[in-house]
């Protein structure tokens, strides 16, 4: 898995879109059904801490997990900044520890899809069951085939910010079910402004679909609930770009 690195300290300014608050709402309304109003919960690949931040402020005792150092040192200056009392974890999702079990763990923007093995894949579910409380709830999402086949493929997505740009080259594998995207950053020099610097990184995601996520899930001992087309409570459909998950805990 690769590590958000250069692209960490822009990461938030180009995903101003994500709707992290209504994203927070849905994932507390979830964890409603289950009786989990409050306790500890776990984000897994936490990143900058924007969801995590958000799910304190409604009151849950929150633990990180990332295995990238510089997306969680921006998280960490933002706990700084609300006081919120969120402990921050550097690790791979795939062999992640803690010190304790928690009562929900809950994983966002596609995550999932960074683990490229169907191995470890499982592994990720395993230690998910092990770290829930009895009955505990697993609420994450995952990119579709459908989104990596037909809106992503094989693009070109560029963006223009007042401090900062990139270029995103994509290239999906139908076969493989690999996508790879090649990130160029350009970002002004904080010293110098008429200096910019360039950063590549090379990411890799899987594209899985929901009866693979379904057959690793049970395997790894966890019950799969219900699947959603993305933040909604519809039925994925075929065209469905995300689809969110819920699982529990049953048994270790």
């Amino acid at each position: 898995m690769e590590a958000y690195t250069n692209f960490a300290e822009v990461y938030d300014t180009f995903m101003d879109n994500v709707p992290y608050e209504e994203w927070a709402d849905y994932l507390q309304d979830i964890l409603k059904e289950y009786q989990i109003e409050d306790g500890l919960i776990m984000e897994l690949g936490c990143g900058t801490g924007s969801m995590t931040e958000i799910l304190a402020y409604k009151g849950f005792d929150m633990i990180g997990v990332d295995n990238s150092e510089d997306m969680l040192e921006l998280a960490m200056e933002k706990r700084t900044k609300s006081g919120y009392d969120i402990l921050y974890l550097l690790q791979d999702m795939r062999e992640f520890e803690l010190y304790g079990t928690v009562r929900a763990i809950v994983s966002v923007c596609d995550c999932i899809n960074y683990v490229t093995e169907e191995e470890d894949l499982e592994q990720v579910f395993r230690l998910v069951n092990n770290y829930l409380d009895p009955e505990g709830i697993f609420v994450f999402d995952f990119n579709t085939e459908y989104k990596y086949e037909h809106v992503l493929g094989e693009q070109v997505i560029a963006e223009d910010r007042e401090d900062c740009s990139f270029i995103w080259d994509n290239y999906y594998d139908e076969e493989e079910k690999i996508n790879e995207y090649e990130l160029t950053l350009f970002v002004r020099d904080g010293k110098t402004p008429d200096l910019y610097r360039k950063y590549q990184e090379v990411h890799y995601q899987r594209a899985y679909a929901l009866s693979q996520i379904k057959t690793y899930i049970e395997k790894a001992g966890l019950k799969f609930i219900k699947a959603y087309d993305g933040y909604t409570k519809n039925k994925p459909m075929c065209n469905s770009e995300r689809i969110c998950v819920v699982a529990q805990e049953c048994g270790k």
